[in-house]
């Protein structure tokens, strides 16, 4: 029989450390039904018990704020776990407690892992984890999961826990007046503890009320819950957050000892730096040129993909797929739907697998490099100041990083942002303003020439990106989420974790992926075969006129829309063939960053977004970019560029 281990906890604390080391490669994440927050399952032996671990969405406490938080309620609600395992942050134990008492109201089966135990020792904190598990009464191990000390006991502890729950540490009599009166009325079958039951309902959490709305005292429980609001001049949240916190200062003077922290080191002085603006923007600067432009642009999309698409693809694969279906498709219209111009094997498998994997795979390990070592947290922190201008938070720097790599990824990637206002900006934006390493590394080739021209070039794309989101975020209703994010330590990386990262997200988005490439492939088909990209093209000659451009311009502006590199490539060779100038460089340069997504990023958005959302951004995009290019048309003659 498979018993289910939850692992649940606040952002940074390394749960996804510990989820890989139990699960190894035997994963899946998916999207929770209803929902496009990410959780991950995977499948473990510990001690000849089978064992399903599913690692949830960073959770602060159960009365949600956030997609994520309601997410993570809604496992635990949902089903009845066998262990449910709370990674908390030892450095920060008086945080984390609070989540781990609301943990043992709720009446779940509960392990305490305090991780980060190295870090704590450090700081001079020394915790008592024997005396700590006998307050609780519940489990409790000690844990730093990236150097692997621990582990094997947090094993030990989910193989032989026989499902035993602890009594919750009470509050004053008052408190514990109103909550059993309410728990007195609860007659139905919830799957967590009446007790949290009934805190959930005098937190004014409309989820739960829902909950119990098939109760017969349902009028009953609140009316008691309106008067208990009305009798205290607080809000009761603040009464049961301030009561949690004597419990919390009670057991830690108890179990904790503070000694003399360690000497500063180079991780304390380099953290400094990252988050300060004066330093940190040059070392953000330094990690997009090595990481971004020089490993993925120049190794994963360059060198990889010239060795895959021109090699194996073109020397080996293509030539044997094309001459078996020449010999044994007796069809033209059937060859060509898989070895032709716009073929499911010579566009679809093959953009995915020699053009989009090598970018998205390099990506992958840079980011989880970034991400073990901590740094995308102060990178968030960073940036927070200048994402509230356009209406985001310091969250939203990791999608918008990512797009960098590939706006297609990226779009996947908004689902972390908190409401769904952010995650339309955040799709929009990168939608219009954001060129992917493939993209940018041809953009950049184009305009070699003249320097000038790509500073103004970069200051001209980077002033649309300000004004579009500032704008957007007056437009759209509601208003930015607060930004709040667990600090992890600097540390060395493990790269036995950065591979684990980097393949369970690679197998992810291939999944995820080729199915979208392979659909591309069959509508350029039918657009081929029937002559409306022919039709397309004419029609867009008129609108190269007004930006300057020779009509032969419109096939890389429609390729570009097939896949954002190949636009500007067709651009390249105008430029080469010397069609275009300096300024009609510029100008090209300019409106193809900012026209449309590729087919594939428009897809992943009407599945993200919805077709009506997609289908808004796209009219509003093709227009800004049109304008902003007739625009700087006009701008650069005054520069005489």
């Amino acid at each position: 029989m498979q018993r289910e281990v939850v692992l649940v906890g606040t952002p940074n604390v390394g749960k996804s450390v510990i989820f890989n080391d139990l699960t190894g490669r035997y994963v899946n994440v998916s999207n929770y039904p209803g929902t496009t927050v990410e959780v991950a399952r995977g499948r473990c032996r510990i001690k000849d018990k089978s064992f399903e671990v599913i690692d949830t969405p960073g959770l602060y406490s159960l009365s949600p704020l956030t997609e994520e938080e309601r997410v993570t309620r809604a496992l635990l609600l949902g089903r009845r776990p066998d262990v449910v395992v709370h990674v908390a942050d030892a450095r920060n134990i008086r945080r984390g407690l609070q989540l781990t008492l609301e943990l043992i109201d709720a009446g779940l089966p509960l392990v305490l892992d305090l991780n980060l135990m190295d870090e704590a020792a450090a700081a001079g904190i020394r915790i008592d984890v024997q005396q700590l598990s006998r307050l609780l009464d519940i489990p409790v191990v000690a844990t730093a999961a990236v150097k692997k000390i621990g582990l094997e006991n947090l094993k030990t502890l989910i193989a032989g826990y026989r499902g035993q729950t602890a009594g919750p540490p009470g509050f004053s009599p008052g408190v514990e007046t109103v909550v059993g009166a309410i728990v007195a009325r609860l007659a139905g079958e919830y799957p967590l503890a009446k007790r949290m039951i009934a805190l959930l309902l005098l937190l004014g959490d409309e989820e739960t009320r829902t909950l119990i709305r098939a109760e017969a005292a349902y009028a009953e429980i609140l009316a008691d819950v309106a008067k208990v609001a009305q009798s205290h001049p607080q809000p009761f949240s603040y009464i049961i957050a301030m009561e949690r916190q004597t419990v919390i200062d009670r057991l830690l003077a108890e179990v904790v000892s503070l000694g003399r922290p360690r000497r500063r080191t180079w991780a304390d002085r380099l953290d400094r730096l990252t988050r300060q603006p004066l330093t940190g923007v040059p070392i953000l600067l330094l990690v997009l040129y090595y990481g971004l432009y020089k490993f993925v642009g120049g190794f994963g999309a360059g060198v990889l993909v010239e060795y895959i698409n021109q090699v194996i693809f073109a020397q080996y694969l293509t030539p044997t797929v094309t001459y078996a279906a020449e010999r044994y498709l007796p069809w033209e219209w059937l060859q060509s739907i898989l070895v032709g111009d716009y073929g499911l094997f010579t566009l679809g498998l093959r953009y995915a697998v020699a053009i989009i994997l090598p970018i998205v795979g390099t990506f992958f390990l840079m980011f989880a490099l970034l991400e073990d070592c901590g740094y995308l947290p102060r990178l968030a922190m960073l940036m927070d100041g200048l994402f509230a201008v356009i209406g985001l938070n310091g969250r939203a720097v990791i999608p918008v990083t990512l797009g960098l790599g590939c706006g297609t990824m990226a779009v996947f990637v908004t689902r972390t942002l908190e409401t769904r206002r952010e995650r339309v900006l955040a799709t929009f934006l990168l939608s219009l303003a954001i060129p992917c390493s493939a993209q940018l590394g041809v953009v950049l080739a184009l305009m070699s020439d003249n320097g000038w021209s790509v500073l103004a070039w970069a200051a001209y794309v980077g002033l649309v990106f300000i004004a579009a989101g500032w704008l957007s975020a007056k437009i759209l209703p509601g208003e930015r989420s607060p930004f709040y994010l667990e600090i992890p330590p600097l540390r060395l990386p493990v790269f036995s974790n950065i591979f684990i990262k980097a393949y369970t997200r690679m197998v992810w988005y291939f999944a995820e992926i080729l199915p979208v490439f392979i659909f591309a492939s069959l509508l350029l088909w039918l657009g081929d075969r029937s002559g409306v990209l022919a039709y397309i093209i004419k029609a867009m000659e008129p609108v190269m006129g007004l930006l300057g451009l020779p009509p032969e311009a419109a096939e890389a502006f429609l390729l570009g829309f097939f896949r954002r590199d190949y636009g500007a490539a067709g651009l390249y060779d105008l430029a080469g063939s010397g069609l275009l100038s300096d300024r009609q460089v510029l100008v090209a340069a300019v409106t193809i960053t900012l026209f449309v997504p590729c087919v594939a990023q428009l897809l992943v958005m009407v599945k993200e977004r919805g077709a009506v959302a997609a289908l808004i951004m796209m009219v509003l995009i093709a227009l800004i970019s049109f304008a902003s290019g007739c625009l700087m048309y006009r701008l650069s003659a005054l520069f005489f560029l």
